[in-house]
C-alpha cells in the first residue's frame, strides 16, 4: 500500500492547483526503488527499537546531579538484572516523582541505554480519543511483539494518564487498568526475558489501585534541594556565565529552593534567549522567575 502510494505520487502535479495525470491508472508501475523509498520513509516497524520516540523525552540529555547520579547507577544495575540468564526472565521498574521531576527522562535513559534489540514506548499522547477497549488493544499488541523478541524492553509513560485517571470521584479506565495489571504481573513464554519501565506522578494512586505491588523495584526521582546541585545544573546548562553563575547562588543560599529538575532546565531556557542583556539584570530575572514559580523561597530576617 505505501509502495503504490510513493508511485502514485509520479503522476500528481503540484502547481497553483492539483493536477492528476489521465492516464495514471495505466501508467501506473511500482518499482524497487517504490519499495524501498516506503519501507525508509512510511512504513514503521512493529518490532526495532522506537528511537525517535526514546529521543524526544531526552533531547537535553541527563545531568547528573547528586541523586540523578546515583539514580542511573541503580536503574542501570536493574537493567543488567533484567539481561541476566540467571535472574526472573520479567522485571518491572518503576520511577516515581512529583511532576518536573524529571522522571520520563531517566526511564527513557535507562531504556535506550539498555541495548535491547527490541524497545518500544507506551505513551498517553499517542493514544489521546482512544476507547477503552482501543487502548488495551494497543498496549496488548507491544506485549505480544515484544514476546517475539529474546530480550524486549517497554517504556510505559505516566501510568495514571495511561488509565484515564482524575482525582474528581476519583475516575479511572477499568479495562485499562486491569489490561495493565495482568501485562505487568504475567512473565514473558520461555526462553524471552521482558524489562518494563514505568512512570508515574502518583505512587499513593497506584497503591490504592493495587498496582504497585507488579514492580520488581520502585525508585523515587526527587526534586532538587541544595544550592551544590543547584550549580551542577547551571554550570551542565550553560546558560549562564561561571560569574552569574556564583551571583544566582549566592542569592538563593539566603533561602530555600525546592525543584523539579525539568523544571529548572525550562527556566533556564528563558535565559539563553537573553544574551546580551545586562548580566545583572539576567542574574534579577532568573532569581525572580524562581520566586515567581514558587521553587525558591527567601528568608527575610525579621
Amino acid at each position: 500500500k505505501a509502495a503504490s502510494s510513493s508511485a502514485l505520487k509520479r503522476y500528481i502535479h503540484l502547481g497553483n492547483k492539483i493536477e492528476v495525470d489521465p492516464n495514471a491508472i495505466d501508467k501506473l508501475k511500482i518499482t524497487r526503488a517504490d519499495f524501498i523509498y516506503s519501507l525508509e520513509n512510511d512504513v514503521k516497524p512493529s518490532l526495532g527499537t522506537s528511537d525517535e520516540a526514546l529521543s524526544k523525552f531526552i533531547e537535553r540529555g541527563i545531568i547528573n546531579w547528586g541523586s540523578t547520579r546515583e539514580l542511573v547507577e541503580k536503574g542501570l544495575m536493574f537493567v543488567r538484572q533484567a539481561r541476566s540468564p540467571e535472574t526472573s526472565n520479567r522485571l518491572c521498574l518503576l520511577l516515581e516523582g512529583a511532576p518536573t521531576a524529571g522522571t520520563s527522562a531517566l526511564a527513557a535513559y535507562l531504556a535506550k541505554n539498555s541495548d535491547f534489540p527490541f524497545i518500544k514506548v507506551i505513551n498517553s499522547r499517542e493514544m489521546v480519543g482512544f476507547m477503552e477497549s482501543s487502548k488495551c488493544f494497543r498496549i496488548n499488541k507491544i506485549f505480544d511483539d515484544a514476546y517475539r523478541s529474546e530480550l524486549s524492553c517497554i517504556f510505559m509513560n505516566d501510568l495514571e494518564h495511561l488509565m484515564g485517571y482524575s482525582p474528581i470521584g476519583p475516575r479511572y479506565q477499568s479495562l485499562v487498568l486491569d489490561a495493565m495489571y495482568s501485562l505487568l504481573s504475567s512473565s514473558p513464554p520461555k526462553g524471552r526475558k521482558l524489562l518494563v519501565i514505568c512512570t508515574s506522578k502518583r505512587r499513593s494512586v497506584l497503591e490504592e489501585l493495587g498496582l504497585l505491588s507488579v514492580f520488581t523495584a520502585v525508585l523515587r526521582v526527587p526534586y532538587i534541594a541544595h544550592q551544590d546541585d543547584i550549580r551542577i545544573v547551571l554550570d551542565e546548562s550553560q546558560a549562564l556565565t561561571p560569574e552569574e553563575i556564583d551571583a544566582v547562588i549566592e542569592h538563593i543560599s539566603h533561602g530555600t529552593v525546592f525543584v523539579g529538575l525539568k523544571k529548572l532546565l525550562g527556566l533556564l531556557d528563558t535565559m539563553r534567549v537573553m544574551k546580551g542583556v545586562d548580566s545583572r539584570k539576567r542574574v534579577a530575572s532568573f532569581v525572580n522567575l524562581l520566586e515567581d514559580e514558587g521553587v525558591y523561597t527567601p528568608e527575610f530576617s525579621s
